[in-house]
């Protein structure tokens, strides 16, 4: 049986706590104290194997980084866009593929749209990861 939804986001919340100093949680929190990252759900495809055998999950790890007008912010970008490390954001989340065995794989094969967030009256840094979730 496929993983749900919750399963997932609370498998991807977790990998990102693995990531010191960096709060995560599986829904967008009501308010920003970053840095921080949580996971949103895109797409669910279905039918993408004979008896819904490959249930794909397309999901956004949004991680608010700091307030846009601090320079630290963007310069732990770098640590977070990194391939490996103890600070990557691919890392940590590809380090257990099956997100605790709810799903059979998952790969994060990009992180972009480099962006500014507003809560609260305040402009926050983030950055947006894909990840692919089969099973």
């Amino acid at each position: 049986m496929p993983a749900t939804v919750s399963q997932v986001a609370s498998g991807l919340a977790t990998r990102l706590a693995t990531i010191s100093g960096l709060r995560s949680t599986a829904y967008q929190p009501e308010q920003l104290n970053p840095p921080l990252a949580f996971p949103t759900l895109n797409r669910i495809e279905y039918h993408r194997a004979f008896s819904g055998g490959d249930v794909v999950m397309d999901w956004t790890i949004n991680v608010v980084v700091g307030r846009y007008v601090d320079r630290n912010a963007f310069t732990i970008l770098d640590d977070y866009l990194s391939y490996s490390g103890a600070t990557s954001i691919r890392a940590a989340i590809e380090g257990d593929k099956t997100l605790g065995g709810v799903c059979k794989t998952l790969v994060l094969p990009s992180g972009a749209n480099i962006t500014s967030l507003s809560s609260a009256d305040a402009e926050f840094l983030q950055i947006q990861f894909q990840v692919t979730v089969h099973g």
